[in-house]
């Protein structure tokens, strides 16, 4: 309402449409490890979806993270192509460009709880979480005050409010988010309904050695899994989707696919 009373609602619009692309792009990213993020929650500075991350791999997590500032990297590129063969198209699509770039560029800063300043804190993971913190908050709390700097330096001529929102955002993220983290959950769902119409199966062959989170992107709410696990190309046996998601209840989910599942391999 306040940005239609001030003439800005199509800015407003643009920008809620590239946050939520960057939501959505995160939520993908995380189904194709078998991970859910199915809950988005609209903020003033923005918009943030939510979940559980335990038992994500690290390089997966950072492949999660980066699927957003990519996908508004890969909007912005898009108009930038379009002005060269159009280039009258600019006068309407500069602003919906220049939203998606700044959404790119700044959720790359290495600041929580930025895209960037998580991928930082899996960076440093291997050190020990205390120092992990220390090191988050004296880089979030650096960013945020030149963010601040810059809002104050913008008031002898136009005020940065935006810049404002976002130093204040860094800064509280640095004080009070970092212990907590950012999580995704995994991907849970009923069969009751799916067995009711019938469903088909899908049978996914994997060796032995792999990590039981290997698995977890062929979890599919349209298919039944079943897991044929081999052990040097030989056949080892099979395990169903139901076997599968119980050795999930039981976390570690970088233990190999035989030591999770060999209950059920007898």
């Amino acid at each position: 309402m306040l940005s239609a009373l001030t003439g800005s609602l199509l800015l407003f619009l643009t920008a809620l449409v590239a946050a939520l692309e960057h939501e959505c792009a995160h939520a993908f990213a995380a189904r194709r490890y078998g991970f859910s993020l199915d809950t988005v929650t609209l903020m003033p500075y923005g918009a943030v979806v939510s979940g559980d991350i335990s038992g994500i791999g690290r390089r997966q997590a950072a492949a999660v993270l980066l699927a957003g500032p990519l996908a508004n990297a890969v909007t912005a590129l898009a108009f930038v192509a379009l002005w060269w063969l159009f280039p009258a198209a600019y006068p309407y699509t500069d602003t919906a460009a220049y939203i998606s770039f700044s959404l790119f560029a700044v959720n790359l800063l290495p600041a929580y709880p930025l895209d960037g300043g998580r991928i930082l804190k899996l960076a440093l993971s291997p050190l020990k979480e205390k120092t992990v913190r220390i090191v988050l908050t004296a880089v979030s709390l650096s960013i945020s005050a030149g963010i601040l700097a810059l809002f104050g330096i913008s008031c002898k001529s136009t005020p940065q409010w935006t810049a404002l929102a976002l130093g204040i955002m860094l800064a509280a993220g640095a004080l009070g988010s970092i212990k907590r983290g950012g999580t995704y959950g995994r991907i849970c769902f009923s069969r009751e309904k799916s067995f009711r119409r019938g469903i088909e199966e899908k049978r996914v062959m994997l060796d032995c050695t792999r990590p039981l989170s290997s698995a977890l992107r062929f979890l599919s709410e349209e298919k039944y899994l079943v897991l044929v696990l081999t052990e040097n190309g030989e056949y080892l046996g099979e395990v169903s989707e139901a076997e599968f998601l119980s050795a999930l209840d039981g976390g570690d989910y970088s233990r190999s696919l035989r030591e999770a599942l060999s209950a059920y391999l007898l």
